[in-house]
């Protein structure tokens, strides 16, 4: 059977993650197509902003905590033995508060505020901590070891490693997503499937123009003060739409402080009132920061948003015929775009392996 022309759509961390399962596949010409690249940092590129960890907030059972339990694997082989990805181990602790109980933050994190979650089974070292360990107005608590991902290193080594594997690369700009297969558009001629990983960029593309999916905006301060855990809780006295996380990405990556989950909010421009409210709560939540002292002493690098592509039902995992030509979709992870990336990819992979079985017996 000749090999399939394959357009991925998006180099976010769905696109390229995609791409590279697919290119150790035989049978596929890839070449990933993208209006921007690692490398680029824009409003509508979600990936670069993101922290990035494994904190599943997914819930038992369904598809979504399927796709987060097989992500674990690679990224944890790749804390263990590939430095170069910018990947690393760190010791998680998610602190809960009885009084945020209903609150928008504690709903979205349930399963990971549970004292049994799914995920108590796949990651390393998971316990309770003793409640007289705890600070003040924490409730109970958590830890297990996680990873941390430095956005900056770990994107473009996806990049090099499917380049390694042969897959193309493009600047394009899409108005439709039938433009993909337009003639002489491939490399390698007429292209046989499209694989659709646009994030929030899927609720305006034509033939896709999927209108639930919204943009939650997260608004971050990088610091180069580093935090010996990564942390998180359960809710904020500043309301529903912020939150509280602290994690150091690998390499000198920083130290991410987080957040908010504004969703529906397209604003581009940090809110520096916000970015103070964060900072406070981190140094409250992880007073080894500045060893104590207050925000004045974090060392700031940069302050950040980015828009979570979230969508009503959750991550879009579909084969649907556009145009004459197949098209698989993979996107609206929101959150969990990145500790859902492989078992979001690989899910995406059987489709495209089911319709070029279809195809093969036409």
């Amino acid at each position: 059977m000749p090999a399939k022309n394959v357009v991925v759509i998006g180099a976010g961390v769905a696109g390229l993650t995609t791409a590279l399962l697919l290119s150790k596949k035989p049978g596929y010409k890839i070449l990933v197509a993208a209006k921007h690249m690692p490398g680029d940092y824009d409003i509508e590129y979600a990936s670069p902003w993101a922290g990035a960890n494994y904190m599943p907030v997914s819930i038992s059972g369904t598809k979504a905590a399927e796709w987060d339990k097989s992500t674990w694997g690679p990224l944890a082989d790749l804390a263990a033995n590939h430095p170069e990805a910018g990947v690393h181990f760190q010791e998680c602790e998610i602190h809960s508060r009885a009084k945020d109980n209903g609150s928008a933050t504690a709903n979205w994190f349930s399963e990971l505020l549970s004292p049994n979650p799914w995920f108590a089974k796949v990651v390393p070292n998971f316990r309770s901590l003793p409640t007289k360990s705890l600070s003040p107005g924490i409730d109970s608590a958590t830890s297990f070891t996680s990873v941390c991902i430095n956005t900056a290193i770990y994107l473009p080594w996806l990049v090099s490693q499917c380049l390694a594997n042969g897959v193309t690369f493009k600047r394009a700009l899409f108005e439709h997503i039938v433009d993909a297969t337009y003639h002489n558009f491939h490399p390698y001629g007429n292209v046989d499937i499209v694989v659709n990983c646009t994030g929030l960029m899927a609720s305006k593309l034509g033939g896709v123009q999927d209108t639930t999916v919204v943009p939650a905006r997260g608004q971050i301060v990088i610091v180069r003060n580093e935090a010996r855990k990564m942390l998180s809780v359960s809710g904020t006295d500043n309301g529903d739409n912020e939150a509280c996380y602290v994690m150091t990405r690998a390499a000198g990556g920083g130290t991410i402080l987080g957040g908010s989950y504004e969703k529906g909010s397209w604003e581009s421009q940090p809110d520096p009132n916000l970015a103070i409210r964060i900072m406070k709560r981190a140094v409250e939540m992880c007073p080894s920061l500045t060893n104590g002292r207050g925000i004045e002493h974090l060392d700031i690098i940069r302050h950040g948003v980015g828009l979570r592509p979230v969508r009503e039902g959750g991550t879009r995992i579909e084969k649907e015929r556009i145009g004459g030509v197949w098209v698989i979709h993979n996107y609206g992870a929101g959150g969990a775009g990145y500790q859902s990336s492989y078992g979001c990819a690989q899910a995406a992979i059987d489709l495209i392996e089911e319709v070029t079985g279809f195809q093969a017996r036409l």
